[in-house]
């Protein structure tokens, strides 16, 4: 009941959820010969509500309800569901059966009245409509993919060619050298055995999904392929290379698509002679396993490529959210602004374990810096020309997890703890930027410093063309980011928070920290109007 988990017939037998069962076909007959039974036996019909035989006091039974909470209280953190559902059932096991009834009944509308019930609900359409393209009809005719070529075997590239072969597609996955090949076929393998001997799938389908790789080297592999996915440097000058070989090798049809997270699709189209054919399916890291994909449209691609996408999408069980070109789509472009604070805050008296605590109150698995600490402090700060706190950190060796420590200290377990070392090179960064006076903050203040950006970020998606609706917004920062989806995503929230005190508040922070919190028009304009963005 809370995780939701399909139970198989001979399941529920053993639990007592059923009867008896019935052979297949035979449900009549069978259920005549069942009857009888009964009656045979001189068996009285006994009514549910006075069947006790699986609910007998055991010593088992006062430490269950309390060793069930315990042992999933990091999955069911935020939700109120899983909790109302295990009073009930204590309910159903320790009270009168006209009483617990009365209580589960009580426990039922505190959820449905919930504003974390509302929120859920909300989403589940949102994710629905996210394929609705107002110009691209079910009518549209989609491209039949037969065949996929993945050019990278890295960390994306591996992910991404998994998410076709799982689906019994096969992929060129093509890379520069036999090297890097190899190495990612074999990360691709190990994946697989990994899933094999948690019993998620058979070594029979491990090396069917294996089989259906064609290892290239070079480009030219990929001249018959129906769908091509380039998954390399994310570097403009790179990509345009790369598109402009495949413009000369694809096959006239083939649909030509970057894996790039933020660069423009627009300016990479402008390497072939056929833009038409080019858009953007940005997956997000771990590509196998995340459910997001965020389908960018440019200013020439075909609506038969968007149709395509949607489907496919689908077919490899991600959720699909159309984007038009920006920097950085809609996650990500939201989500940046969330880090950005984070940066500077902590050079303002907040420490790195105060501002995770308030994103992590919030509902995030993580919070800032202990994200940028699991990604590595390199990675994030690597094409920085400026001076940068994550530069200073990675020229102190602090990468993060990976080695030294970032902005947390960690144990043999990973577990984290503050750093004096990071404190110190914090306070040194903030001494540069000229910052000497420090304040204790909120975590109200906290709350708004970091995510009110957000909001206005996606308001600003709206306002400029880039999502179709403002639920596509909320959607991808759920997916794409584990935004809390009891909260149902930033822009539901800010409706819920109300936007004329999100408003008030970025104006006061414009005014204490200049332009960069300056309200949208459109979100100024719906608190003016007391209108929402997703009602």
């Amino acid at each position: 009941m809370c995780t939701g988990k399909m139970v198989k017939a001979s399941e529920a037998n053993k639990l007592g959820i059923l009867d008896a069962l019935l052979t297949e076909g035979e449900l009549g007959a069978d259920a005549i010969a069942f009857a009888t039974q009964l009656v045979d036996e001189g068996k009285p019909p006994v009514r549910v509500r006075d069947r006790n035989d699986m609910i007998q006091p055991s010593p088992e039974t006062e430490t269950l309800f309390a060793d069930y909470r315990k042992a999933n209280a990091r999955a069911f953190r935020g939700f109120k569901a899983p909790e109302n559902i295990i009073r009930a059932v204590e309910a159903a096991v320790t009270l009168p059966f006209d009483e617990g009834m009365a209580r589960e009944r009580e426990l039922f509308m505190e959820l449905m009245n919930s504003s974390e019930s509302a929120a859920q609900r909300y989403y589940f359409f949102a994710e629905r409509e996210t394929v609705k393209v107002p110009d691209v009809p079910p009518t549209v005719a989609t491209l039949p993919i037969a065949s996929v070529g993945v050019i990278g075997a890295g960390t994306m590239g591996g992910g991404i060619t998994m998410n076709f072969l799982n689906v019994g597609l096969p992929v060129t996955l093509v890379e520069m050298n036999q090297e890097a090949l190899d190495r990612g076929i074999g990360v691709i393998r190990r994946n697989y055995e990994n899933s094999a001997k948690k019993g998620r799938m058979t070594p029979e389908q491990v090396e069917q999904r294996m089989a259906l790789i064609h290892p290239a080297i070079g480009l030219d592999a990929l001249h018959n392929v129906d769908l091509v996915i380039e998954a390399v440097f994310e570097q403009m000058s790179i990509k345009q290379d790369v598109f402009g070989k495949l413009d000369k090798i694809c096959k006239p049809g083939a649909i030509l698509a970057s894996n790039t997270s933020y660069l423009n699709i627009d300016t990479i189209a402008a390497a072939t002679t056929r833009p038409e054919w080019v858009m953007g399916l940005h997956f997000f890291s771990p590509a196998n396993v995340m459910p997001l994909l965020e389908v960018v449209r440019g200013a020439k691609t075909a609506p038969q490529l968007i149709a395509t996408a949607l489907k496919l999408g689908k077919t490899i069980g991600k959720v699909p959210v159309v984007s038009r070109v920006c920097d950085g789509f809609i996650a990500n472009r939201i989500m940046t602004k969330r880090g950005v604070q984070a940066l500077e805050l902590v050079l303002e008296g907040p420490t790195p374990t105060e501002i995770d605590k308030v994103l992590y109150d919030y509902g995030f698995a993580m919070g800032q810096f202990a994200m940028m600490d699991l990604v590595g402090l390199d990675v994030i700060g690597r094409d920085a020309n400026v001076r940068t706190l994550n530069g200073d950190m990675v020229a102190a060796g602090r990468l993060g997890q990976k080695k030294n420590g970032g902005y947390y200290d960690y144990d043999e377990n990973r577990r984290a703890s503050p750093s004096p070392v990071a404190a110190q090179i914090i306070a040194d960064f903030a001494a540069h930027q000229g910052i000497t006076t420090k304040r204790a903050y909120t975590a109200d203040e906290i709350l708004a410093r970091l995510l009110f950006p957000v909001v206005n970020e996606g308001a600003k998606l709206v306002e400029e063309g880039i999502v179709i609706r403002a639920s596509d917004i909320d959607v991808a920062a759920i997916l794409g980011y584990n935004w809390p989806v009891y909260t149902g995503g930033p822009m539901f929230w800010a409706d819920h928070f109300g936007l004329a005190k999100i408003v008030a508040g970025l104006k006061a922070l414009e005014a204490e920290h200049g332009a960069v919190f300056t309200p949208s028009k459109l979100l100024e304009e719906k608190a003016a109007k007391g209108e929402y963005f997703t009602r």
